[in-house]
Order: structure tokens, then sequence, then C-alpha cells
């Protein structure tokens, strides 16, 4: 199963790119793909849905 595929469904579903979603983390695109490969925290799940909802809103 792929992994954090919630949170990036949940990003395409809001019709948000990958690369705004690093952005506002303040971290380069390339890093947050390979933050994606692995289990992340809650805290930063949460954070991540907080963002992408952030940039939906705009």
């Amino acid at each position: 199963m792929e992994r954090n595929k919630e949170i990036k469904d949940y990003i395409k579903s809001k019709n948000i790119q990958l690369w705004r979603v690093a952005e506002r983390l303040g971290i380069a695109d390339s890093s947050f793909s390979r933050m994606l490969r692995y289990e992340i925290t809650e805290e930063k799940r949460l954070e991540i849905y907080k963002i992408t909802d952030e940039l939906a809103a705009e």
C-alpha cells in the first residue's frame, strides 16, 4: 500500500499542486515528495491538511 496516500488524495481532491503545499511548509517540492514516502507524524499530517485547506480557500 502506498504510504500517505490519503494525504496525496486529499491534496488532489482540493485541486492543489504538491509544490504549493511544500512551499507553504518552507521546503522544496522534491523534499516534500520524499517526506511523503515515509510515515509522518500526526502533527505534520494535520499541518499539511490545514495548509491544503488554506490554499483551497484562496
